[in-house]
């Protein structure tokens, strides 16, 4: 190729075509799941190969002729790939690839070659190739940048063809916007309409085009009894109008977050919903504070409950007579107000009262702190150290397993 013309660049459609791959090492192991996602007929030949190439053969994925190379094996290939330690046989194959009009590849010598191999990458049905002529990194660098732009959000691509309405139940972690998924950041960013949790990851809102309706969801109307039906009236009417739609809220939406009765809604009304995990506050909160749900020789389970209804309530769903026999970590969300009557139940059922306790209040956040009592003592910690919502208690040996200064500090 002349080095005054640019390469021509071009998607091939390789599913069920045949393509060669000559040379089962290092360039090959790299380059034969891109080919077999294509759904290419894959004739490998090689006399050996790396451990990866050998199980991909062995799984069907591609054919494995066990040999060198020798002329007319890219007799009806659509697309060659060359990339063996043997200069010569390398040379020979390229030239039946130019006699035949097979595109090629050379691993060893690009200007020989009658194609080049794009730094590639996927994101939801995106791909990304990136070209920059005889600089390989330079092109990875911004493959990579290209990529990650379209996961997290920061590059905004919204579907303008088959895009289907529906509503999307997004996780949005323990608070620290850096700690929702990839897959929550994108939808967020594709998003008409965001109906947010005053728990959710707020700094993201600020993220959002200009276009884009968000609705506070602590402050939907009809009062606290009906507020979940309103919540869910107002999914169902958006989505309803064509809109893609989010629900975002703290946490992961089926840990108390009452995500099951809003999809279940807008299941009744034939919407689409799609459901993102999110990290749950119940282990990463007090990871953030630096204390391990579990620990070898100190805990091996833990258990989350709701302290949102106390012990002794007719409501109360909770076997606190069972859970004060447990011998391992006890993380409470929603229980700061009910944390004496907890605390005091467990003790009443055979729980220690030297039973170490932490409170973490705005975990993962700025705004994070960490106040350690025993259930002896907690009660009255929380109420002279002023302990508010939201924040996740954790009981247990765990939380004498390392130091506050073990956790890192939230940036």
């Amino acid at each position: 190729m002349s080095d005054d013309h640019f390469a021509y660049p071009v998607g091939l459609r390789l599913s069920g075509r045949r393509t060669v791959v000559i040379g089962g090492g290092q360039v090959a192991q790299r380059r034969l799941p891109a080919l077999i996602a294509a759904g290419a007929d894959i004739v490998l030949i090689s006399p050996s190969a790396t451990p990866s190439v050998e199980a991909m053969a062995d799984a069907g994925e591609i054919r494995w002729e066990k040999r060198t190379y020798r002329e007319g094996d890219l007799a009806d290939a659509w697309y060659a790939l060359i990339a063996t330690a043997d200069t010569e046989a390398n040379n020979a194959a390229s030239a039946e690839a130019e006699r035949t009009r097979t595109w090629c590849v050379r691993s060893d010598n690009a200007e020989a070659a009658t194609a080049w191999t794009p730094a590639t990458g996927r994101s939801e049905g995106v791909t990304v190739a990136v070209l920059t002529g005889r600089d390989p990194r330079r092109s990875a660098a911004v493959r990579d940048a290209v990529v990650e732009g379209l996961r997290d959000g920061t590059l905004t691509a919204p579907q303008h063809r088959n895009r289907t309405p529906g509503v999307a139940l997004v996780g949005g972690g323990p608070g620290d916007p850096d700690l929702i998924t990839v897959r929550g950041r994108r939808l967020l960013a594709e998003a008409d309409v965001v109906i947010a949790d005053r728990l959710g990851p707020r700094d993201l809102l600020d993220e959002l085009p200009p276009h884009v309706e968000v609705i506070d969801a602590a402050k939907i109307p009809y009062g606290r009894y009906m507020a979940q039906e309103a919540i869910n009236n107002a999914l169902i009417e958006h989505a309803k109008a064509g809109k893609a739609v989010v629900r975002l809220k703290g946490g992961d939406p089926f840990v108390f977050g009452r995500g099951m009765e809003e999809a279940e809604a807008l299941a009744a009304e034939g919407i689409p919903c799609t459901v993102v995990p999110g990290i749950s506050s119940s282990i990463s909160v007090p990871g953030a504070a630096g204390i391990p749900v579990t620990h070898r020789g100190v805990a091996h389970e833990f258990t989350v409950v709701s302290g949102h209804v106390a012990p002794d309530d007719a409501r109360s769903l909770v076997d606190w007579q069972a859970l004060a026999k447990l011998r391992g970590t006890l993380v409470i969300l929603m229980g700061v107000d009910k944390i004496g009557a907890i605390a005091q139940t467990l003790i009443t059922h055979g729980k220690s009262p030297d039973t170490p306790v932490a409170l973490v209040q705005e975990g993962t956040t700025a705004a994070q702190r960490r106040v350690d009592a025993t259930l002896a003592t907690v009660a009255d910690k929380a109420k002279s150290e002023d302990v508010r919502p939201p924040a996740v208690i954790v009981i247990g040996p765990v939380v004498n397993v390392g130091t506050p200064a073990t956790a890192r500090t939230p940036q």
